[in-house]
């Protein structure tokens, strides 16, 4: 057991030191961290070098970062929205699936000599595209909410659910060789839809009471664990049923994607989500039979070629067809021409059907990874067609994907901060953690999430990356100097806005890369002030005298108090027991 143990650890080192190194690398060139991993998975596996093994066992495990990476995704999508998409996902998915899958089964038949059903089980998979790969690439870059990527997110949605009709027909020609026939494809529909209305019903009268209950809580530790549960738990119930793990997983997601918990959940999320994705890919790496290139080199190589080729030309058409400027087309057929992961599974499946041997299924892995190889090369190629090129006179206006300005705390302070920039038409993110706050601006029509705006996953996950403010009106002292320091080094194009309780916070947050500071009850007190005097018979010239020298003093004051970090410093600056008449001069 203790071996074992040993075991496990030093593969664990030597498959993570090795994808440290290829995907640090590999970024440093601009190839993108998939590649990275594959790479390495390569070097590090029985092909190369041979320090690790059981590339099969890891996959499984690898997975769920697919599961997880759909359940994020799903987050992005509320049902309103992807109810918006259902055009797209059934009208422009089903296109591309039965297009390319038909297109490139017709290549194999014609240039490989397989029997039909061969190139059948062959094809149709390779008509998929890598949700592992390409997901993450639009994210990354902002793109996903774009109507490029929602193109391309709605594709790749029906591509895994069209994971069940096909896994039917693969199981069907395999009945035709003597394998077992499963289960009819129509009980398969029908089981799909019920899994889907069940976990419908799970997220709206488990998952979001049950989300609330750990908000009221403001146990950040069960929020981890009850993400983690929601993942798994949806995943498990459709491997149950001998459905898409990944479906159920984006199912959930959804259901979630209304509430005031989804940037929390992403957050939460996010660093497992990363590690295994990095772990498939590490896990296809070490599956690369190079044995299998290195014996029929160029048959590998144009037939990963082809498939590109046939993919980006196919989904070309149908982009033009649909009214896409041929530049984006193009950029999409590029980023979706590669194999996909689904792929392995239902190459394995014809296998154990009699439909392909063991030598074709490797052979054909072989490609799929050779080909999400390119990926990152093709998307530098696709960067440059998604926009139409510019003329001498023209330039990019200035343009953002998600909110400009990010409101952390939306209490009181916050409300008014809010409903300011919106009069001015400026698109927000509203943040807060309080749970009966967010229903209460719910009731109005405001739309807050629930979240530790402190925290630099979260902002990330926010969009503050894009952002151009950040203000914070949270109250009590939760900011540090170390927090805005990170946060300001984390997005340096935001600038950061706080809401302090007194001079003493200020103090406290001297040097804190922040662009204003604002004491919470300042303004309002000299409103209050001024009233007082026009009460009192005050003319509005000594009115704005009398604020002149107060402000004139609180200055001076805090800026002798910053400089010595003391609260007693220039105390003599303070106006105590002073006459009217006095506080309304001017000072000598």
């Amino acid at each position: 057991m203790a071996h074992e143990g040993a075991s496990l650890l030093k593969d664990g080192v030597l498959m993570l030191g090795f994808a440290l190194a290829f995907v640090l690398l590999f970024r440093r060139f601009g190839l993108g961290a998939t590649l990275g991993y594959l790479v390495a998975g390569a070097v590090v596996g029985p092909q190369v070098l041979g320090l690790v093994g059981g590339a099969d066992q890891m996959i499984n495990i690898a997975e769920l970062g697919i599961v997880m990476l759909l359940f994020v995704v799903g987050l992005e999508l509320d049902p309103a929205r992807l109810w918006r998409m259902k055009n797209a996902i059934f009208g422009l998915g089903l296109a591309q699936v039965v297009a390319c899958g038909l297109a490139v089964t017709a290549v194999i038949y014609l240039a490989a000599g397989y029997p039909m059903a061969a190139a059948l089980a062959l094809g149709l998979p390779l008509g998929l595209s890598s949700t592992a790969q390409v997901l993450p690439m639009l994210q990354s870059s902002g793109r996903l909410r774009t109507p490029f990527g929602e193109r391309a997110f709605a594709i790749l949605l029906f591509q895994d659910l069209s994971i069940i009709p096909l896994i039917t027909i693969v199981a069907a020609m395999s009945a035709d060789k003597g394998g077992e026939a499963g289960v009819p494809g129509w009980q398969l529909a029908l089981l799909t839809l019920a899994a889907i209305a069940g976990l419908i019903a799970a997220g709206r009268f488990i998952l979001r009471p049950l989300f609330r209950l750990i908000g009221n809580l403001n146990e950040r530790e069960m929020f981890v664990v009850a993400s983690l549960f929601t993942v798994l738990a949806s995943a498990f119930v459709m491997e149950l049923l001998g459905l898409s793990t990944a479906l159920g997983a984006f199912i959930a997601g959804v259901m979630l994607a209304s509430t005031p918990y989804r940037h929390e959940l992403e957050a939460d999320i996010e660093p497992f989500r990363s590690i295994l994705l990095g772990m498939f890919f590490l896990a296809v790496g070490m599956m690369l039979d190079l044995g299998a290139i290195a014996e029929n080199p160029v048959f590998v190589v144009s037939m990963a070629l082809a498939l590109i080729v046939v993919k980006t030309i196919i989904i070309l058409g149908i982009g033009l067809v649909i009214g896409m400027a041929w530049r984006p087309a193009l950029a999409l057929g590029l980023l979706l021409s590669q194999g996909g992961e689904f792929g392995f599974v239902l190459f394995a499946q014809a296998q154990d059907g009699g439909l392909i041997s063991a030598e074709a299924s490797s052979l054909f892995g072989a490609i799929i990874t050779l080909s999400m190889a390119t990926t990152p090369f093709l998307m530098m190629a696709a960067s440059r067609f998604r926009q139409p090129a510019k003329t001498s006179g023209e330039r990019e206006a200035p343009h953002s994907d998600g909110a400009s300005a990010l409101i952390i705390g939306f209490g009181r302070f916050g409300q008014s901060v809010a409903q300011l920039l919106q009069a001015a038409g400026v698109q927000l993110t509203l943040i807060d953690s309080d749970v009966d706050q967010i229903d209460v601006a719910g009731e109005f029509g405001a739309k807050v999430y629930y979240g530790d705006g402190t925290r630099m996953d979260l902002l990330r996950q926010a969009g503050a990356a894009e952002a151009t403010v950040i203000v914070f009106c949270i109250d009590k002292d939760q900011l540090s100097t170390e927090i805005l320091e990170g946060i300001h080094e984390a997005f340096p194009n935001a600038g950061l806005y706080v809401r302090v309780f007194d001079r003493r916070t200020i103090i406290r947050l001297r040097g804190a890369p922040v662009d204003y500071m604002s004491r919470e009850v300042i303004e309002s007190a000299v409103e209050m002030g001024r009233e007082a005097l026009s009460g009192l018979g005050l003319s509005l010239q000594e009115i704005e005298r009398a604020e002149g020298v107060f402000r004139a003093r609180d200055s001076e004051r805090l800026a002798a108090q910053l400089e010595d970090g003391d609260l007693h410093a220039a105390k003599e600056r303070f106006m105590v027991d002073m006459g009217t008449a006095d506080a309304a001069k001017p000072e000598a």
